[in-house]
């Protein structure tokens, strides 16, 4: 009973780190992303799916550990910064596709790594697994917010 009672949290925390991922659902990329000037060293597009799935399993974990580990004291406020960095995640694909603000996307670029960084620090005092599965997570939006500030100088 406990072990479905595991597996059951486990999928609750992927879940929830998968929602970021629904605000692609509303967006288009159509030709504007195309035409856009881009640095060489920008990913081909089929890199980004992959990438974000095992991102997003990532963060999924990373939250559970957090939640299970570590006691009650503290876990309110690592849950409410690992949810408002969700929010900024999920964010920035309308921002920069929807809406076409590459400086606004880049402003949530900047606010979500600041806000990983505090996640991180927040969940480094419940699990030390919860925070090492964070990091490929914050060197893929490092390098995001790079290729985003290129983007918007070229554009």
């Amino acid at each position: 009973m406990k072990s479905a009672k595991t597996a059951g949290q486990v999928l609750l925390f992927i879940g929830i780190a998968f929602l970021p991922s629904l605000s692609a659902v509303f967006v288009q990329t159509d030709d504007w992303y195309v035409a856009l000037n881009k640095p060489v060293w920008n990913p081909p597009t089929w890199v980004f799916g992959p990438v974000w799935t095992l991102l997003y399993l990532m963060i999924g974990l990373s939250g559970y550990f957090a939640w299970t580990r570590g006691g009650r004291q503290g876990r309110s406020a690592a849950i409410a910064v690992y949810g408002a960095q969700l929010l900024l995640n999920a964010l920035w694909t309308p921002l920069f596709f929807g809406l076409h603000r590459i400086g606004w996307a880049l402003a949530d670029l900047i606010l979500l790594w600041f806000m990983i960084l505090i996640c991180i620090g927040t969940f480094s005092q419940r699990s030390r697994l919860a925070t090492w599965l964070l990091m490929p997570y914050f060197i893929w939006v490092s390098f995001a917010g790079v290729l985003n500030a290129v983007i918007l100088t070229m554009n």
